[in-house]
């Protein structure tokens, strides 16, 4: 698959949208809900090896996260060192992609790069400027 920014970035925009995009119902409220829903069972277990590859990333009840249909979730507050809101959800590619949405803050952010050694520590620096430059 290939695209663009602009084009991920209007994909991103529709979910915060519940589905809406250009007066456009793509999918229901529902849909939307169940798909940022976290879905693994309780007491699921990774790898020790995950860890080390995924940190704060994981989808895992240890950093405070879960994962939907699509993308990993933030079930609990306090539990993760990145910055986020309960009911955030992304996406992180192998390369580099990546993009979170947080429907508390109204919130889609897409970060293109391809960079696989650096990718944890640039989602990190990304995250901390997006929230750190939220004035209300």
């Amino acid at each position: 698959m290939i695209s663009t920014a602009a084009d991920y970035a209007r994909f991103c925009q529709m979910f915060l949208n519940g589905g809406i995009l250009d007066g456009v119902r793509l999918f229901s409220p529902k849909t939307i809900e169940l798909m940022s829903a976290n879905h693994l069972p309780p007491g699921i277990q990774f790898s020790p090896v995950s860890y080390p590859l995924f940190q704060a990333i994981i989808p895992s009840p240890e950093v405070g996260q879960g994962f939907g249909l699509g993308f990993a979730v933030r079930t609990e507050a306090g539990r993760n060192a990145l910055h986020g809101s309960v009911g955030d959800y992304f996406w992180a590619g192998a390369y580099g992609t990546y993009f979170w949405i947080d429907p508390k803050e109204q919130m889609a952010v897409v970060l293109m790069m391809h960079a696989p050694p650096l990718r944890l520590h640039y989602r990190y620096l990304m995250r901390g400027f997006v929230y750190q430059a939220i004035v209300k």
